[in-house]
């Protein structure tokens, strides 16, 4: 399909952000035969397979300590309840993101504005002058983005000015949706009700970056910051007291780094940890240019951080496997046999 054949779709603001993304209830459906079949099949299915595979055996292990890693816009494009039901049902104990992920779609998603369905044949010319951001084939009105912005702004200037981590602006996020948010089950609020940590290290690339700057402008004498540095070794400290961990990341970047890194950081401060026994990626990022959005999880292990006997590539768009993945874990309930580690509390 191209430009030439896409459907016409009125050239009126209320036309074009018509149709609401839906997010996806991995409750509702049950996918163990399809990821058992697909174990039986090949290439990206087999794949699938045994991440899924590797997934409940993380959930199986009581040592282990479970990070979601999440680059990317796949909130915004229909995963954001699943990612809240991870943290529901006790699948995941800390999450490292973009600052998008988090505030433009969660936080953003929580003050009660909506993601759309939208075309990524559309004249961007024709968006921008309505005020229209686009997301390969999804929309979001530029307006409410604003006013996400000028939220965070608000709630900062509530708050005691000094250096905060990301987890801990999170934190103090969930404590305004549990009173304010519209949409509730949001990521943060669930994340904040059920004690697990969210760090965001490249925080200021987001609205979450818009609001601060807006914040210190009306506060130029007395205004927090962001400590990136102190959030890095509160994640390697969270790894130093899991006695295993396993990564389920979608996408790579930033968040894949950050988590990697913490089993060389623990080295450096003179603790023995062991590398992250289990290991998921998905990701459409190529090993061509030598990068794959920061190396395969065979090439990190040369750097001592992932062991290579538990750990799977998935070369795959998330939105069409992650589901299937996280439905199938669901509903083969390994996570009612978990504790959960509260591993915010670490840090009151």
């Amino acid at each position: 399909m191209n430009k030439k054949n896409s459907p016409k779709i009125g050239h009126n603001k209320k036309n074009l952000l018509q149709n609401k993304v839906e997010h996806i209830d991995i409750t509702s459906f049950d996918a163990r035969k399809i990821i058992d079949s697909m174990g039986k099949m090949s290439f990206t299915s087999r794949d699938t397979a045994r991440a899924a595979k590797i997934y409940n055996e993380m959930l199986n292990d009581k040592d282990c300590s479970i990070f979601l890693t999440l680059a990317g816009s796949t909130s915004a494009a229909g995963c954001m309840n699943l990612y809240s039901d991870l943290i529901k049902y006790n699948m995941v104990d800390a999450i490292v993101a973009t600052g998008a992920s988090i505030i433009d779609m969660d936080f953003f998603e929580a003050l009660g504005f909506k993601h759309y369905q939208g075309s990524q044949y559309e004249d961007d010319t024709l968006l921008r002058d309505h005020y229209i951001d686009r997301i390969y084939d999804t929309y979001i009105d530029e307006e409410q983005l604003q006013a996400c912005d000028k939220k965070i702004c608000e709630i900062a200037d509530t708050l005691k000015p000094k250096a905060y981590t990301s987890r801990e602006f999170i934190r103090e996020l969930g404590k305004y949706l549990k009173k304010n948010s519209i949409k509730k089950n949001s990521l943060i609020e669930l994340a904040y009700d059920n004690e697990v940590p969210i760090f965001c290290p490249a925080f200021t690339d987001s609205s979450a970056g818009f609001g601060l700057v807006m914040h210190q402008e009306k506060n130029p004498k007395s205004h927090l910051t962001i400590d990136s540095i102190k959030e890095f070794r509160e994640l390697t400290e969270i790894k130093i007291k899991s006695k295993q961990s396993g990564l389920l990341m979608i996408g790579g970047g930033v968040p894949k780094n950050f988590i990697q890194d913490t089993v060389v950081c623990a080295e450096l401060l003179g603790k023995k940890v062991d590398m992250h026994k289990y290991a998921i990626q998905i990701t459409v990022a190529d090993t061509r240019d030598g990068a794959c959005s920061s190396s395969t999880l065979k090439e990190a292990s040369s750097w001592g951080k992932v062991d290579i006997s538990k750990e799977q590539m998935v070369f795959a768009e998330a939105t069409s496997v992650l589901p299937l993945i996280a439905s199938d874990a669901y509903h083969r309930k390994n996570w009612k046999n978990r504790q959960r580690r509260n591993f915010q509390k670490l840090f009151e």
